[in-house]
């Protein structure tokens, strides 16, 4: 492989999309008053609390870091406002980290500009080769063992 076509192969190309919807996400987080949040941290963090709280312990596998790594990204998401960490109510002894108002309304914004994202996407490839877009992006997921599965 050449340098040129390294750079362009379609590895490198979908880094590059990756890049561009996670600084339209910041953008998007920016304009709703809440430039400290990292695209990443909702992105990982925001949906598998939707349901309710979790123990970091459950968190930390899920979004692939160490427990330390997750609870080090939890306070800071804590002390911006968007998590907050309660009591479980199963085991007094164990905490629940959940969102705030202030973490519904950024799932709201990832929310909001995903569906932007991918409204323009089918807007430029059609409807039709979008979905199989999407599908092929999860086929490669799931044969990397990387691949978690996508909310309909």
């Amino acid at each position: 492989m050449t340098e040129s076509t390294a750079a362009s192969s379609t590895a490198v190309l979908l880094y590059r999309l990756t890049r561009a919807t996670s600084v339209r996400l910041a953008t998007a987080f920016t304009a709703a008053g809440m430039p400290d949040l990292h695209p990443r941290h909702a992105l990982q963090l925001f949906p598998p609390l939707l349901a309710g709280g979790q123990r970091i312990s459950e968190l930390a596998p899920r979004i692939g870091v160490t427990r330390q790594a997750t609870a080090q990204v939890v306070g800071t998401l804590e002390r911006a406002g968007y998590l907050v960490r309660e009591a479980d109510p199963t085991d007094r002894r164990a905490r629940l980290v959940c969102l705030t108002d202030r973490g519904r309304a950024a799932f709201g914004v990832l929310r909001d500009s995903m569906i932007a994202v991918e409204q323009d996407w089918a807007r430029v490839l059609g409807a039709g080769h979008a979905a199989e877009f999407r599908e092929m992006l999860a086929l490669l997921l799931d044969e990397s063992g990387s691949g978690e599965p996508l909310p309909d």
